[in-house]
C-alpha cells in the first residue's frame, strides 16, 4: 500500500482518443504527477501511425519489448508501411471489434495497449494510468491485458459503472481466464459475456504481473457507497476520481433534466468519510481550486483540458492554436450538447470552425459507421447478436429495429475524435471536446498566440 505522501495531487485526465499519448502522459509523470494514456481504441491509432510509416521508429521499438515477440512480428509484417502511405492511396483500417474477434484483433489490441504504455513508462519511475469508457467494452479484456503487461500502475475507467474491472484485474495477473458481461438490448434484455485467456492465446505463460490500482470514475456518492458495498473486500478500489459536470467529455446525465440542480451536487464530506482516496475533476485547474479540493478531504485533483491544450497533447496543433488563442481572448464557446453523442450522456462540444459543431459541416457530412467504437449490442429476431449505432445511417439504424428520434442530431463520436488527432481520413470533420474552464490561459499564455508545457501547466497547479 502506498503511504499518502507518495500520491500525486495531480492525475492527468485521459481524453479523447489519443489526445492523452504517451508523449504527454509521460511528460506529465516525470514531473512526479500521474500521466495517463487514453485507451480508448489505441488498435486504431497502432494501424494509421505504422502506415504512415512510424516516424521515429518509436512503436516498433515498444514493440520489440513484447513479451511474445513472434506476435508483434506479425503486427508490424501486416500493418506497417516503410515510408508511409503515399498521400491519395487507401489506408487499411483496423478490423473491428465483435464478440467474435479474429485473432489478428485480439493480438492488435493487446500490442497497440502494451506499445503506448511502454513509450509513456520508458525512462522514468513515475506513475503512469491508462483510461477507459465502461461503455466502449468490446475491446476491454485484451486492452486491459496489454497495458498490464507493459507495467501499467492504475486503470481508471468512467462513462458507465465499472463494477467488473477488479475481478478482470485479478484474473489476468493471475493468468487466468477474465470474462466481461456485456448489456443486449432486445425484448428479453439479455447479456452476452466475453471471456479471454492470454496464455491460451499466446501460447505461453504471461511474465509477472504487478496487479495495478483501480481508479473509477465517478460523479455521485450514490456510486461511491455502491463500489464500497459491492464489491468484495479484496478487490476495493485504489481511490475516486469525483467528476463534476463542467468536466469535458461525456458527462453523467443529471438527476431531473434537463439541467443539472441541486441533487447533483457531491456531499464531499460523505465521499471522505468511506475512507478512500479521492481527487476532485471538472474545472479544478487552478492553484484555489486545488486548495479547495484538498480542505475537502480530496487527494488532489484530475486536470483535462490544461493538459489537451499543451504542447505535448495530441490534439492536431492547429486545433489547439485555435483554442488557446480564443480561449485567451475570451471568445472560446463550449457547449453541453445532450445530442451529439450515441451514448445518450451529454457531451461538451467546443464550437470551432471546420468542425461537426458547426451546422454546415454536420450536415455536409456523410454519415458512416465504420469505426464500431460505440455500438449496442442487440437481439436479432433469430436470436444472434447485431450491432447499431445511433449515429450510423439512419436507414440502416432502423432496418436494425432502432427508434428514429435517437438519430437526430447525432455525431460520430468515433470519427470525429480520431479526426481531431490526424489519425482519421482527410474528409471526416473532428470533434472538440474540453471542459468549461479554461481560465488557466490567461496564467500560463503571454500572450493569444503563446504556448506552454506539461511541466508550465503542472509548476502552475502546484503554485500557492
Amino acid at each position: 500500500m502506498e503511504t499518502t505522501q507518495k500520491l500525486p495531487r495531480i492525475i492527468q485526465g485521459g481524453m479523447g482518443m489519443f489526445v492523452s499519448g504517451p508523449r504527454l502522459a509521460r511528460a506529465v509523470a516525470i514531473c512526479g504527477q500521474q500521466g495517463t494514456v487514453s485507451g480508448v481504441c489505441l488498435e486504431k491509432a497502432l494501424v494509421r501511425i505504422l502506415q504512415s510509416g512510424d516516424g521515429g521508429g518509436h512503436l516498433r521499438r515498444a514493440l520489440s519489448a513484447f513479451p511474445f515477440p513472434a506476435v508483434a512480428e506479425k503486427i508490424i509484417k501486416v500493418f506497417f508501411v516503410e515510408g508511409g502511405i503515399p498521400a491519395g492511396k487507401p489506408i487499411k483500417n483496423a478490423p473491428v471489434f465483435t464478440i467474435n474477434p479474429s485473432p489478428l484483433l485480439m493480438a492488435l489490441a493487446v500490442c497497440a495497449n502494451f506499445a503506448f504504455v511502454w513509450l509513456a513508462k520508458e525512462g522514468h519511475s513515475g506513475r503512469v494510468s491508462i483510461n477507459y469508457l465502461e461503455k466502449v467494452a468490446l475491446p476491454h479484456l485484451y486492452s486491459i491485458t496489454g497495458a498490464l503487461l507493459a507495467g501499467v500502475d492504475f486503470v481508471t475507467m468512467g462513462a458507465g459503472i465499472p463494477l467488473q474491472i477488479p475481478a478482470v484485474l485479478d484474473a489476468l495477473v493471475e493468468g487466468r481466464t477474465a470474462s466481461y458481461r456485456l448489456p443486449v438490448e432486445g425484448v428479453n434484455q439479455t447479456s452476452h459475456t466475453l471471456s479471454f485467456n492470454p496464455e491460451q492465446f499466446f501460447a505461453g505463460k504471461l511474465p509477472p504481473i504487478t496487479k495495478p490500482g483501480f481508479i473509477p470514475i465517478i460523479s455521485s456518492n450514490l456510486l461511491a457507497r455502491l463500489f464500497m458495498d459491492k464489491l468484495p473486500a479484496n478487490q476495493q478500489v485504489s481511490g475516486f476520481v469525483i467528476e463534476e459536470s463542467t468536466a469535458g467529455g461525456h458527462n453523467a446525465p443529471p438527476r431531473r433534466p434537463p439541467d443539472y440542480g441541486p441533487k447533483d451536487a457531491v456531499d464531499y464530506s460523505k465521499i471522505a468519510a468511506l475512507g478512500v482516496r479521492f481527487w476532485i475533476g471538472g474545472s479544478y485547474a487552478s492553484p484555489a481550486k486545488l486548495a479547495l479540493a484538498l480542505s475537502l478531504g480530496a487527494q488532489g485533483i484530475q486536470a483535462g483540458s490544461i493538459f489537451a491544450l499543451c504542447e505535448e497533447s495530441e490534439l492536431d496543433s492547429e486545433i489547439k492554436r485555435m483554442i488557446r488563442k480564443q480561449g485567451f481572448e475570451g471568445t472560446l464557446e463550449i457547449k453541453t450538447n445532450n445530442e451529439t453523442s450515441p451514448t445518450g450522456f451529454p457531451f461538451k462540444v467546443v464550437s470551432l470552425e471546420g468542425t461537426i459543431s458547426d451546422p454546415n459541416v454536420y450536415t455536409a457530412r456523410v454519415r458512416v459507421c465504420d469505426k464500431h467504437g460505440l455500438v449496442t449490442l442487440y437481439e436479432r429476431q433469430d436470436g444472434t447478436i447485431g450491432y447499431r449505432c445511433p449515429s450510423e445511417p439512419v436507414e440502416s439504424y432502423l432496418a436494425k429495429g432502432g427508434k428514429i428520434e435517437d438519430t437526430v442530431n447525432r455525431g460520430c463520436i468515433c470519427n470525429g475524435l480520431l479526426s481531431a488527432v490526424g489519425l482519421n481520413s482527410a474528409h471526416e470533420p473532428p470533434i472538440v471536446t474540453l471542459g468549461n474552464d479554461v481560465d488557466f490561459l490567461l496564467s500560463l499564455m503571454a500572450n493569444a498566440d503563446s504556448s506552454y508545457t506539461a511541466a508550465d501547466a503542472i509548476t502552475f497547479l502546484l503554485s500557492s
